[in-house]
């Protein structure tokens, strides 16, 4: 998934800023008068008016937005007509702070203009706007238009049409069918005043005072809450993105499974990250539903017990030290082996040639032992400068952890940035040719991004091989509210390019030895299901052990709404046909307000 940072809370606020850049206009500036609001959105999610001056427009405002770039208010048709497919609600951009109020009866008179969010190189489908405008007050004080329920009756089980191939398969020329389609039926009550009432949060806040609710309480619900994703085809259509029009000091801190009791009400807005969402302009109380952080079971003596961790960008000047330190010693009970992803330098993003992260690991192995865990040692092998991806001068790479008192580490000198690491025979087994190594890391897969990190441990003198991942991240591929649908998953072809490396690594390894002990682990950035995830499992080289766990229960990361597996650990056939490995994904980050990483971590047991 894409970064966090700053840019994405500036970029929150100009949302329906009218940008010539990413504009869509579809006709030549033209004169329309007496047109209503349904007229200008009509039945499909292009006005058309796009690019037309319109006069006089009637509506009453629901909504007002005084803070940020995308200033403006809402107004919708109390006297609407009989089609479901056409909006009664439209924003008015104003650029300033409004001089309008809720319950003013106004005229519009401006030019249509069609927004896509983010450019319209995001793929993003586009908000319908009236810019430039010309306001008249007719009275005040007016009631507003009862606002449309939104629930589980009203929104359709199917997610979205296929695009038109003959527009490169995008929506935008469909002729809206919100009776069947959920994206049909939000885009048809685009700028609309909507209510959800008693919902469920299935995202938790998050820094930028947003959250996401289901409105369709079973959909796919997890054990703890939250909605899981579990294919292409089921996008979950009951979510739908919560900001507020009030302060944001104000806004609720929820967790996965809280509800937001009583209603939820506001205009419907389209933005870059999310799609459809309930701009409230009056907020449910927020209800806990006491979730708890998970912990996972101690690994008995006989049991080497090996953990994924994603710790999120992590850097001498981070305060979360502490808490990492606990998550492991205590949630994750001191595992044998952690691999750890998104280990920075020793001075973070500062961009100056420092490749080195000894400072932050053990910054992170002294924390442990404050914490009450085992004294790790560590493996790495520091990239070459600005050549692995993530953010610019961090120099993210693989970190092993293990305790040396329960686990040994094979060490053969010669792996560095650059040196691929082999497999040899030696007495009929398998050996690699460095330890630690990385898999071909100048091959073209792994350009400006992480390469594989691969070790060979020992456990009760028993060798299993350990390969520590971060693969190409989804940056770029189109959101599943993109105008073209299916979205396009660009990201995909070079993690397939990576997962075929991996996979090819291990082959190398199960050819020598084909009851090897092999371990692929990390945050794979891509679905269980996923077609990276078949790549990487092969003809049985490997196999997703996320997969034993029920379906409800298989989730590592939640983005919109959606529960989904992003971090994965894969084992050979010799793990998993000895049916006694465990598997646990432990939810500590995920579901919660105030995580400290945005990805759980993964703990698998075995009996080499």
């Amino acid at each position: 998934m894409p970064s966090r940072s700053s840019a994405r809370l500036a970029a929150l606020t100009v949302a329906a800023v009218c940008s010539a850049a990413s504009a869509v206009v579809l006709t030549s500036p033209a004169h329309a008068d007496s047109v209503r609001i349904h007229d200008i959105q009509g039945t499909t999610r292009i006005s058309p008016f796009a690019g037309q001056k319109v006069t006089d427009v009637p509506g009453v405002v629901t909504a007002t937005r005084t803070y940020g770039s995308s200033r403006g208010f809402w107004i919708q048709d109390p006297s609407p007509d009989d089609n479901p497919a056409t909006s009664e609600g439209v924003f008015v951009f104003t650029s300033s702070t409004p001089k309008v109020a809720v319950g003013d009866s106004v005229t519009v008179t401006g030019t249509v203009s069609e927004y896509v969010p983010g450019g319209a190189s995001s793929g993003n489908q586009s908000l319908t706007e009236i810019t430039k405008p010309t306001i008249t007050t007719v009275s005040t004080g007016n009631a507003l238009p009862a606002p449309v329920v939104i629930d589980e009756d009203s929104v359709p089980d199917a997610y979205t049409p296929e695009g038109d191939t003959a527009a490169a398969g995008s929506v935008n020329g469909l002729t809206l069918d919100p009776s069947t389609y959920a994206l049909d039926y939000y885009e048809s009550l685009e700028g609309m005043n909507v209510q959800v009432e008693d919902t469920r949060v299935v995202t938790a806040t998050d820094p930028y005072s947003e959250l996401w609710v289901t409105v369709k309480p079973w959909e796919h619900r997890s054990h703890r809450g939250g909605t899981v994703y579990g294919s292409y085809d089921s996008q979950n259509t009951g979510r739908l993105q919560i900001q507020s029009l009030g302060s944001t000091a104000d806004f609720p801190k929820a967790n996965v499974g809280d509800t937001l009791e009583g209603t939820t009400t506001g205009p419907l807005d389209f933005n870059q990250y999310g799609g459809y969402t309930l701009v409230a302009s009056k907020l449910g109380t927020l209800h806990s539903g006491g979730l708890e952080r998970e912990t996972t079971r101690k690994q008995s003596s006989r049991e080497l017990a090996v953990a994924t961790y994603n710790v999120e960008n992590l850097d001498p000047s981070d305060a979360t030290f502490d808490k990492h330190a606990a998550a492991i010693v205590n949630n994750l009970q001191s595992p044998d082996i952690v691999s750890l992803e998104e280990i920075q330098d020793n001075n973070g993003a500062t961009d100056d040639g420092t490749v080195d992260a000894n400072q932050t690991v053990n910054k992170l192995i002294d924390a442990i032992v404050a914490a009450g865990g085992p004294k790790y040692d560590w493996r790495s092998i520091n990239p070459v400068n600005d050549q692995d991806g993530g953010e610019p001068g961090g120099n993210i790479r693989q970190v092993f952890l293990f305790n040396p008192e329960r686990v040994s580490f094979v060490d053969r000198a010669g792996g560095d940035s650059t040196t691929a690491v082999g497999v040899t025979k030696v007495d009929g087994k398998a050996q690699l040719t460095v330890s630690p190594g990385r898999i071909d890391p100048t091959n073209a897969a792994w350009t400006s991004s992480r390469k594989p990190l691969a070790g060979e441990f020992v456990f009760r003198g028993k060798t299993v091989f350990v390969i520590a991942n971060h693969l190409n991240s989804k940056g770029g591929d189109q959101g599943l509210t993109s105008q073209y649908q299916p979205p396009v998953r660009s990201s995909e072809i070079q993690r397939h390019a990576q997962a075929t490396e991996v996979n090819a690594f291990v082959k190398d390894i199960l050819s020598v030895q084909k009851n090897a002990n092999v371990i692929a682990l990390g945050d794979m950035n891509d679905f269980e299901f996923s077609e990276t995830a078949k790549i990487l499992e092969g003809d049985g080289e490997l196999w997703s052990a996320v997969k034993s766990l029920p379906k409800s229960e298989r989730y590592t990361y939640d983005y919109q709404g959606n529960e989904q597996v992003l971090d994965q650990i894969l084992i050979s056939p010799a793990i998993r046909r000895g049916c006694d490995f465990e598997y646990d994904s432990v939810h500590v980050n995920s579901e919660f307000n105030d995580q400290i990483s945005d990805h759980d971590p993964q703990v698998l047991r075995f009996r080499p």
